[in-house]
């Protein structure tokens, strides 16, 4: 059984799709670029926004930084509230806690807005550590943020990596694990591309909480 289990946070513990997207909107209206369908915003969900509007958008340095800025507008405001824990994570979570593991957030999010989401759903108490980036873009690369988390919870030798796996949704999760030297558990009922989770590496895909929660217990 793994002793320390790192989670990213969106599309993996919660469904952020709402607040996300129409934060996202709400910062592409700023530059005169509607996108009504929110389906086609759900990229921006996982991998750090100033790349994805970079990407997705053809921004430049300067304008993914304005986007962002505009984005978080909104996200502070209401955005981070449209959000759901998936349905029974909240158990999960309570059972890993008291079989003894040891549980940590990793996310590309900014470290204020998972403190405050965690603290929002009432799981903050079930996790040792909570990282993000910075608001000033600092530790935005998914790697960075593990490391962090990792440092936190003693380094290598409190975190031995055949005792320890991350868990998320998309292949930054995966690819940012896997740098580390760790495994990553893929879940496939956040916002993974078909076939994204396997091909980036994922040693095992759980199609829901209940699985996860086998997986992890194995």
């Amino acid at each position: 059984m793994f002793t320390t289990i790192l989670f990213d946070l969106d599309g993996t513990l919660t469904d952020p799709k709402p607040g996300i997207t129409k934060s996202v909107q709400y910062a592409l209206a700023h530059f005169g670029i509607e996108e009504p369908d929110l389906d086609k915003l759900e990229p921006f969900i996982g991998p750090p926004l100033q790349d994805s509007f970079r990407e997705f958008y053809g921004m430049d340095e300067k304008q993914a930084w304005e986007a962002v800025e505009k984005y978080r507008e909104r996200f502070s405001r209401v955005g981070w509230s449209e959000n759901a824990l998936y349905p029974g994570m909240d158990g999960m979570l309570a059972r890993l806690k008291a079989a003894g593991c040891r549980l940590g957030v990793a996310s590309s999010k900014p470290e204020y807005f998972v403190q405050k989401i965690l603290d929002h759903f009432r799981v903050a108490q079930y996790f040792d550590v909570a990282v993000g980036s910075g608001l000033d873009g600092s530790r935005s690369k998914k790697e960075e943020v593990i490391e962090r988390a990792i440092e936190q919870l003693g380094g290598k030798d409190g975190c031995p990596p055949e005792r320890t796996v991350m868990v998320g949704d998309r292949r930054f999760d995966v690819e940012g694990a896997r740098t580390l030297g760790l495994p990553c558990i893929g879940v496939s009922f956040g916002y993974a591309a078909p076939g994204e989770l396997e091909q980036s590496g994922a040693v095992r895909i759980a199609d829901s909480v209940e699985e996860l929660e086998r997986i992890l217990r194995e």
